[in-house]
C-alpha cells in the first residue's frame, strides 16, 4: 500500500508532531511493508529560521531511510505572533495542495493529514480528492478550541469563527478519524463525527530512544536537584508558574535546580524573566537535538509535565508523558483530566494544580525527602508505558486500520466532490458552538 502522510512538521524538527509522523512513517516502511511519502515543509520551527544545510527556495526530495520525503516552500514564522504564523500555516496549505499533486511520483492509495493546524487537514482532504483514495484525518489537539485555550484569539474573533466553520467541513471530508486522546471521542460525536468513524491511537514511546539508563557523565547538575521541562516552551504550559516557584525555592531549597529544556513562543520572555529576577535555579537550554533529551531526563530527579489550566487540557496526553516514563523518571504533573487518570493509573507521578507554584513547590519537597518512592514511581511508569504504549506496537495497530479503511472505502469518480454535500450544511446551520 501506498501512503502519503501530510504534515507541516517533519525531522529534523522535533516537535511533537515531526516525531510522531516520522516513526509511524519509518515503522510502517520498514516493518509493515508500506511506501510511505511525506509531503512537509522545510524545517524552521520554532525560530522561524531555515535549519542548516536545506535550501528553501524550491521543492526538495530526499529520504528519511527508507520513507520519501517532499518538501514544498512555506512561509516561515517564528512559533509567535498570530498573523506571521497564520500566513505560515496557510503557505504550507497553498505549496502542499498546489504543488504535492505534481511531485508525488506513484499515486497513494490512502492519504493522512495529522491536524493542528486545520488547513492542514483541508489540504489532506484535496490531495485524497484529486488521487481519488481515502482520506484519513489525524486529530491530535482540537482546533480552534485549542487557539482560543492558549489566548491566542477569543471565542468572538471572526478567525475562530472560520475555523469552526472549516472544522466542521473537514470532519466531514474524512473518511476515518484517528484521535490521540480518547477524551477527543465524544467530542467528535457532538461534532458530527460517526463513531465508526473514529478510532484511538495515542502517541507512544520510542523505546530506541526513551529507555532507563544511568545519567550523563560527568554530572552537569552535581549536588543539583534537577526538575526537568522538556518540550515546546509555548503559550499552552504556564511555566510561568515554574518561575514563581523557582523564587519561592531560592532561601530554603538552595540545591534545587528548574532545568527547562526546548525552545517556543514563551522562552524569551521567561528567560528574561528570570534574568531580572536573579532567578539563577532556572536554567533555559534553548532547542537540543532530539537525541539528547534522554540523557537529560535520566539526570532529572523529577520530569515536570503541565499546561495551563484550560478545560480543553483535561482531554489531553502530552506526548512528554510517554517520554518521560520511557526514562523510568518520576512525574510532576500540573494536567487535570485524561492525562492525570492515566499517571494515578499507572502509579508514575504525583499530580498538582498547575496554576499553584506553592503546590508545585510542595510536591518538590515532599517527593525530595522520598528517594524509594521515586524510584519506584519510575519503575511503574517505565512498566506501564511499555506495556500499554509502545510505539511499535501502536505503528502495526495504526496499518491495520489503514488497510481496513482502504477495502471498506469506495472508489471515488472524477466527478464526486472532494467532499460529501453534507459537509457543506454548516452554510444553513452555522458552526459547531
Amino acid at each position: 500500500m501506498r501512503v502519503l502522510f501530510v504534515s507541516q512538521y517533519f525531522p529534523p524538527e522535533s516537535n511533537a508532531p515531526a516525531n510522531r509522523v516520522s516513526r509511524l512513517a519509518r515503522s510502517w516502511a520498514t516493518r509493515h511493508g508500506l511506501e510511505v511519502t511525506v509531503l512537509t515543509g522545510f524545517p524552521n520551527h520554532p525560530e522561524g529560521r531555515i535549519y542548516p544545510g536545506f535550501d528553501a527556495r524550491r521543492p526538495a526530495l530526499d529520504f528519511e531511510g527508507p520513507v520519501r520525503v517532499i518538501r514544498t516552500p512555506i512561509y516561515m514564522a517564528r512559533n509567535a505572533g498570530v498573523i506571521r504564523r497564520s500566513l505560515s500555516y496557510a503557505s504550507f496549505w497553498a505549496s502542499a495542495s498546489l504543488l504535492g499533486p505534481w511531485l508525488v511520483e506513484e499515486p497513494p492509495e490512502v492519504v493522512i493529514a495529522t491536524s493542528p493546524q486545520l488547513l492542514v487537514g483541508l489540504a489532506g482532504a484535496w490531495l485524497a480528492h484529486r488521487f481519488r483514495v481515502p482520506f484519513v484525518l489525524e486529530v491530535r489537539d482540537l482546533w480552534p478550541d485549542s487557539v482560543v485555550a492558549v489566548g491566542a484569539m477569543s471565542e468572538k474573533n471572526p478567525g475562530i469563527l472560520v475555523l469552526r466553520l472549516l472544522e466542521r467541513a473537514i470532519y466531514a471530508c474524512a473518511d476515518h478519524v484517528v484521535i490521540v486522546a480518547e477524551s477527543f471521542r465524544d467530542i467528535l460525536i457532538e461534532r458530527g463525527v460517526s463513531p465508526e468513524r473514529i478510532s484511538f491511537i495515542p502517541n507512544g514511546v520510542d523505546r530506541d530512544l526513551f529507555t532507563p539508563g544511568p545519567p550523563p557523565e560527568p554530572d552537569p547538575y552535581p549536588g543539583r536537584f534537577v526538575v526537568c521541562f522538556a518540550g515546546t516552551v509555548g503559550m499552552a504550559h504556564g511555566l510561568a508558574t515554574v518561575l514563581e516557584a523557582a523564587r519561592m525555592a531560592r532561601p530554603t531549597m538552595p540545591e534545587l535546580l528548574f532545568l527547562v529544556v526546548g525552545e517556543g513562543a514563551e522562552r524569551p520572555a521567561l528567560e528574561e524573566r528570570a534574568r531580572k529576577e536573579g532567578l539563577d535555579n532556572v536554567h533555559f537550554t534553548g532547542r537540543l537535538p532530539r537525541e539528547a533529551i534522554p540523557p537529560l531526563l535520566r539526570r532529572a530527579d523529577l520530569s515536570l509535565v503541565m499546561l495551563r489550566p484550560d478545560p480543553l487540557f483535561r482531554t489531553v496526553l502530552p506526548s512528554k508523558l510517554f517520554e518521560s516514563m520511557g526514562c523510568g523518571r518520576p512525574i510532576l504533573l500540573g494536567v487535570d483530566g485524561e492525562a492525570r487518570r492515566l499517571v494515578e493509573r499507572a502509579g508514575a507521578g504525583v499530580y498538582f494544580p498547575p496554576d499553584n507554584p506553592r503546590a508545585l513547590l510542595e510536591a518538590i519537597t515532599r517527593l525530595r525527602s522520598q528517594p524509594e518512592e521515586r524510584k519506584a514511581m519510575g519503575e511503574r511508569g517505565h512498566a506501564f508505558v511499555v506495556h500499554h504504549f509502545d510505539r511499535e506496537a501502536l505503528a502495526a495497530r495504526y496499518a491495520e486500520l489503514l488497510h481496513e479503511v482502504s477495502k471498506r472505502t469506495p472508489p471515488k469518480s472524477k466527478e464526486q466532490p472532494a467532499c460529501p454535500p453534507s459537509s457543506f450544511m454548516w452554510l444553513e446551520q452555522g458552526p459547531i458552538s
